[in-house]
């Protein structure tokens, strides 16, 4: 007895201690740095603290951790620099000397996305201090593989020219958000589809958490139906990927679910901390004895090459094939090639990655009336450039991830999340054989409660107009189905823009007579390019120029945010931030001198 009260003591008094520290570090110049609560900055950042932000960019960086493994892998495929010996078909299947290079590859692209992982969140969490963590997108590295590149380069652009694309792209994207284009694409947006966008992406989530590549294995492509139930392990998934016996039999998927998913749940209805780390770290250990049925290391020729990398613990790799392999020699074929790659990545990137990061800004409470969010612009431009560096190393576009969902879910509010999660990543440069043994069935079940937290935005749509509820609609359900955001947000703006279009046809030529049910409850929706939509820079230089009022047609309005203190018990907006919601709503006929914001 006396001994487990001087364990307990023991335990309050160092409790105490990191309380000290903690609230030391806010109140310190680093604190106010970050607007940590109880910094003294003026717009400090409720509920953000340093021992909080240090585990939520721990979470992040535990359900992102898959991508050092799996980006590999895809890339992988793309053959990067291996070439096939003459004489042999395309991507040359079964030659020894192309499978060797592709391992040696692999290796170099592991490092490669660490690196790119860990740089890309530390400078984005640093100039923004927003809680979001970047890497190369999961999306974009097999649109990158399979469709531009081809497996082992069989597609139609080589792939040192796709990142040649690739790192001019980045600098386009960086001119688009200097002159506020890319903000204003956000704006453009109607507003019901932009919350629809951070639903879908929440569903996104939930059926990556329910796969076998990254996730718990319930759910499976099947051959006569879009979906089939999984659940049976991996090796006895048939031909067309479904299971040929014991449907939900697999026990790494049950231990995935009950200690990665429903006591995660339980711990988070206490709000007890780290309780998403406290899963995965859980399933993971369990995973980890190779005599088990749901070891991550079976006796197999996969199982043994993944035990055999764990084994080394520490261990780094040198980038020897991949890093600044750009062929600028565009002349010729290459320069119909190089159009082509980056045409089609601009086409894409600029929907995925502004959706994304948007969607991200938003589920961390930033976003402000007019539909941006704080520092934008530098948002946008540290994207872009880390875009360009990505190709540097060899990699497909960078990205919001949004998986940052975790790490926000956890309480994570500034760019301290981010700056964490990205020097995991740099350490995972010594120890990736640890970290890349991660078992997906051990971050599946913390994707679909951040999916959860997500589709909490589902109330803000308008579902009283059906111009305005079948386009949500459309984006929302698109996004998981189609396996990529861009083209859920595509998919919804079609509808949205056909839809609207043919009722504002009748509306216009009835004069009013003829209109929809419910025309009144439509939202607003404005695309002009007006000064709000200018960057800050454009609107001081203005005001210099032209000595106008710096408030003046620009309405803004302070940023409210949520607290999600592990957070399944919060709404997606608060009461504060409804009222302000109804407050533009009713001034809205007293600024008609300006276009309308969006209602966001």
């Amino acid at each position: 007895m006396g001994l487990l009260t001087s364990v307990q003591n023991g335990f309050e008094k160092a409790k105490e201690r990191l309380s000290s520290i903690d609230q030391r570090i806010n109140r310190s110049t680093f604190g106010r740095v970050f607007r940590l609560e109880g910094s003294g900055h003026p717009k400090s950042i409720r509920g953000a603290t340093f021992f909080k932000e240090i585990r939520a960019g721990m979470t992040t960086f535990a359900t992102m951790a898959y991508i050092i493994a799996v980006n590999s892998a895809v890339l992988s495929d793309s053959g990067g620099t291996c070439t096939c010996p003459q004489g042999t078909q395309p991507g040359c299947p079964g030659d020894v000397s192309m499978s060797v290079c592709q391992t040696m590859l692999k290796r170099d692209l592991i490092t490669a996305t660490a690196a790119l992982a860990g740089l890309s969140s530390i400078l984005f969490g640093f100039l923004t201090n927003l809680p979001v963590a970047l890497g190369p997108g999961m999306g974009l590295n097999a649109y990158f593989t399979y469709q531009v590149v081809g497996w082992r380069g069989t597609g139609p652009v080589p792939y040192r020219i796709a990142l040649t694309a690739i790192f001019v792209e980045g600098f386009i994207f960086m001119f688009l958000a200097l002159t506020g284009m890319r903000q204003w694409l956000v704006r453009m947006i109607p507003a019901t589809i932009k919350t629809a966008c951070g639903v879908g992406i929440g569903l996104f989530l939930t059926e990556i958490g329910l796969s076998y590549s990254a996730g718990i294995g319930a759910i499976t492509g099947g051959y006569s139906t879009p979906l089939a139930i999984g659940g049976c392990p991996p090796e006895l998934l048939d031909g067309s990927l479904e299971c040929s016996a014991q449907i939900m039999a697999n026990p790494a998927m049950w231990i995935g679910i009950f200690l990665g998913g429903i006591l995660v749940a339980f711990l988070m209805a206490f709000k007890i901390k780290s309780a998403i780390i406290i899963g995965i770290g859980l399933v993971s250990i369990l995973s980890w004895p190779r005599d088990t049925s749901f070891t991550y290391f079976p006796h197999t020729l996969e199982g043994e090459n993944r035990y055999q990398f764990f084994r080394q613990i520490v261990a780094f790799h040198p980038i020897e094939s991949t890093l600044a392999v750009q062929d600028w020699n565009l002349s010729g074929a290459s320069s119909a090639q190089f159009a082509l790659a980056l045409v089609t990545f601009l086409y894409v990137d600029i929907i995925d990655c502004t959706a994304t990061l948007y969607s991200m800004a938003k589920f961390c409470g930033v976003v402000e009336e007019n539909g941006d969010f704080p520092r934008s612009t530098v948002a946008y431009c540290t994207d872009a450039a880390c875009i360009s560096i990505g190709s540097l190393f060899g990699c497909s576009p960078v990205t919001a991830f949004i998986e940052s969902g975790a790490g926000i879910a956890e309480g994570g509010r500034t760019g301290l999340t981010a700056i964490s999660a990205g020097f995991c990543f740099l350490i995972s440069l010594f120890f990736a054989p640890i970290l890349a043994s991660i078992p997906p069935w051990a971050t599946g079940s913390t994707l679909i409660l951040v999916g959860c937290l997500m589709i909490r935005q589902v109330t803000n749509i308008n579902w009283q107009y059906i111009g305005d509820a079948v386009p949500s609609f459309v984006t929302l359900a698109f996004m998981p189905f189609s396996y990529s955001v861009a083209y859920g947000l595509i998919a919804g703006m079609m509808v949205y823009i056909v839809l609207n279009t043919m009722i504002w046809i009748v509306v216009k030529t009835t004069r009013g007579k003829v209109t929809p049910a419910n025309w009144q409850s439509k939202e607003v929706y404005s695309f002009g390019f007006t000064r709000r939509d200018m960057p800050s820079w454009m609107r001081f230089v203005r005001r210099k120029l032209f000595g106008e009022n710096p408030t003046g047609g620009i309405r803004k309005e302070g940023i409210e945010l949520a607290d999600c203190d592990s957070t399944i018990d919060q709404g997606s907006r608060s009461p504060s931030a409804q009222d302000k919601h109804m407050q533009i709503l009713s001034g809205r006929r007293h600024h008609m001198d300006c276009d309308l914001p969006s209602l966001d």
